[in-house]
């Protein structure tokens, strides 16, 4: 009999509710994260697929104007159409789109176009002729991944010939100059497509197809307008254009202060200068977008606020006039013998108390490259960036610097004979003036009581036929003096790059001799503005100003707004010269101007105004801009003139400047009639705005 097995126990209902107490688990935990998921972190997923994102925009507003210290205006804005585009998230080919739409309906200057870009566009319209440009060996290396799709695209750029470019229509290259503005700006931030030109038409048709150009839109922008025209324009400055934007050299400046690449700012001086309160308060936008960068809404955060007003310390009225006389007695000098080099003239005028600029005018002829025929142009400038041997001018400095020094008093005298000292040229005065003191010294302007003067301050001795030994020191006491008149340092105006001046070796010693006759070191028409500035005031160095205050924009019709700040005068030094000191200097130079035998007297010895002042005329060598490369330098004669009026209480401080005034030995006196012209405007206009019919 065979043996019973035992029986097989079934093992699959274990096994079938393993499985389905697994399924069990695993759907357990899915729930459990689902609801996690909704109920914990529900709120955090819903805020996520509906995020926004605010892109927030400032745009620019009008710069603040330019007002003379009358209150006229200088620089204003004038409102001007526009045509822009704001891309608010459209592809290069929506923009293309829009860009030929747009081009239908304006005229848009295309000689900005770059060659680059025609390349691009010209393969953007022609795109199987583009593909022609490389060769089937070249398509299959780039198959098999040895070029690259850049590779190509440079062979094809290479490769398109002026041939290829004339095929795009004027149309086309419209355009092509319209996208290229598009595709240059930020996302939001509206481009300038015309400002220029637009004309009534124009501006009518983009209104009506608003609809269909997205993005474009006509609106109002502005320019810098010049109510005087070129007048005192230079020292204004300049602003860029919407398509220079900001200077390259001071990007990094300028976007860490909240501007943007296409932002105008100013270029130059004043517009420069003062850029911080000129540009404005931005009107600033929030640009609000979902996930994908679709404009939802747009939300105005703060409203834009055109540029503070400066109001300058420059009288308009006096400046014309001021420039005026410049232009007719440059030209008249010009007719004199001996004149082919004189080319430029330079006036300021200065409250000698507070240092403000009334006046800063500047001429200078040029000629015409084609036409040869000579014409003037404003060089205002040149009174801060030009520097000169002035000449006798600074005889005044010279005095009280041997007065700080002891090295001569009241009671000087010095025999006026010239100067015979070994190894070096005779030195003397134009002519022989007899034994002088220092009031007659610079009443005759001795050049031999200077020279006493500067021997002595180097603690030297004058003999005949003899080398001269000073104390090498001697030149630090003078320029040292000297500076603090305001002579061969900056003047601290509020301008950029004014001009130091150069100086001279201190080698050999005599040369500190043509140092106080001021026929060494050269200095601005500025420096010698605020140098007889500082002697007419008493003794005080102030600062000049082109600008006296800043002043809120004006609102509700106002002519001119809130204060916004005032500069008060600023004293930089003190010259430390006691009264009496100073007293005798201003005898020397009323003298000078109102008594027979002054060198100013033939031309201001019946001034009602009782001027003061010291005449200068320098040997200089010409270094201008007829100079042929290579040349010798040609001796000239610089003319220069410096005062003040009136002489008791001094209310304006003048100096003038003519350089390369001829050669030879004929005077024409320009820098003293442009002086007594100048002079006699001033008050003339002063007393003509006290006329009960010219007052405010």
């Amino acid at each position: 009999m065979w043996e019973r097995l035992p029986k097989k126990k079934n093992t699959t209902p274990i096994r079938v509710n393993i499985l389905f107490f697994s399924v069990f688990i695993l759907f357990s935990l899915l729930v459990l994260r689902l609801g996690i998921v909704q109920i914990v972190h529900g709120e955090d997923f819903k805020r996520e697929i509906n995020r926004k994102e605010d892109v927030t925009v400032n745009n620019p507003v009008p710069r603040g104007r330019m007002l003379d210290r009358n209150h006229k205006i200088i620089v204003d804005n004038k409102p001007l159409n526009a045509i822009t585009y704001t891309n608010e998230g459209a592809s290069q080919k929506e923009m293309l789109q829009t860009a030929a739409k747009l081009a239908r309906i304006i005229n848009k200057d295309t000689g900005k176009v770059r060659e680059r870009d025609m390349k691009d566009f010209w393969m953007i319209k022609h795109p199987e002729e583009a593909k022609s440009l490389i060769t089937e060996k070249e398509m299959a290396l780039f198959r098999s991944k040895k070029l690259k799709d850049k590779d190509l695209y440079k062979l094809q750029i290479k490769r398109i010939t002026r041939n290829h470019l004339d095929q795009l229509t004027s149309q086309e290259l419209e355009e092509l100059a319209i996208f290229s503005i598009m595709n240059s700006g930020y996302k939001f931030v509206p481009q300038i497509i015309k400002n220029k030109d637009v004309t009534r038409e124009e501006f009518a048709m983009v209104n009506e197809n608003l609809a269909h150009l997205p993005g474009v839109n006509a609106t109002t922008d502005w320019e810098r307008e010049y109510k005087y025209n070129d007048t005192f324009k230079p020292v204004l400055g300049r602003v860029t254009t919407n398509s220079e934007g900001l200077p390259a050299d001071r990007l990094d400046y300028y976007i860490s202060r909240g501007y943007t690449r296409n932002d105008r700012v100013g270029k130059s001086y004043l517009e420069l200068e003062y850029e911080d309160v000129l540009q404005g308060k931005k009107e600033k936008i929030v640009n609000i977008t979902d996930k994908a960068g679709e404009l939802l809404e747009k939300e105005l955060i703060s409203e834009g606020q055109r540029g503070k007003d400066l109001i300058l310390s420059i009288d308009m009225d006096l400046q014309e006039t001021v420039e005026r006389i410049i232009e007719k007695e440059l030209w008249a000098a010009k007719n004199s013998p001996g004149t082919g080099l004189l080319d430029s003239a330079y006036v300021v005028l200065i409250d000698p108390k507070t240092g403000e600029v009334l006046t800063m005018a500047g001429k200078k002829i040029k000629k015409d490259k084609k036409t040869r025929e000579l014409y003037m142009e404003d060089d205002a400038l040149g009174n801060i960036l030009n520097t000169y041997n002035v000449g006798s001018v600074v005889k005044g400095a010279t005095v009280l610097t041997g007065y700080k020094t002891e090295a001569i008093s009241s009671v000087t005298q010095f025999d006026d004979r010239a100067l015979d000292i070994k190894g070096t040229p005779i030195k003397k005065s134009y002519s022989y003036l007899g034994v002088l003191n220092d009031i007659e010294a610079l009443k005759k302007s001795s050049n031999v009581y200077m020279f006493h003067t500067a021997i002595r301050i180097g603690n030297g001795v004058y003999r005949y036929q003899q080398p001269l030994d000073l104390n090498p020191q001697v030149w630090d006491t003078i320029r040292n003096s000297f500076a603090s008149f305001g002579l061969g340092i900056r003047t601290g105006i509020d301008l950029p790059n004014e001009q130091s001046g150069a100086k001279g070796g201190k080698y050999p010693i005599g040369k500190v001799l043509d140092l106080v006759i001021g026929q060494y070191d050269t200095y601005t028409n500025m420096q010698l503005a605020q140098y007889i500035s500082t002697i007419a005031n008493g003794g005080q160095r102030m600062q000049p100003r082109v600008v006296r205050e800043i002043h809120e924009p004006a609102m509700n019709g106002e002519e001119i707004g809130a204060v916004y700040k005032s500069f008060a005068p600023k004293v930089l030094n003190d010259i430390g010269m006691d009264d009496q000191w100073l007293a005798r200097v201003h005898t020397g130079f009323k003298k000078v101007m109102q008594e027979p035998g002054g060198t100013a007297y033939r031309y201001f010895g019946n001034a009602a105004y009782s001027p003061a002042g010291k005449t200068g005329t320098a040997e200089a060598f010409y270094d201008g801009q007829y100079r042929i490369k290579g040349d010798p330098l040609v001796q000239t004669m610089n003319l220069s003139l410096v005062g003040y009026a009136p002489s008791d209480n001094p209310e304006i401080a003048m100096a003038v400047m003519v350089p390369w005034a001829y050669q030879g030995s004929v005077d024409h006196g320009a820098n003293k009639k442009i002086g007594r012209a100048v002079m006699d405007a001033y008050f003339d206009l002063k007393k003509a705005s006290r006329q009960p019919n010219n007052q405010e």
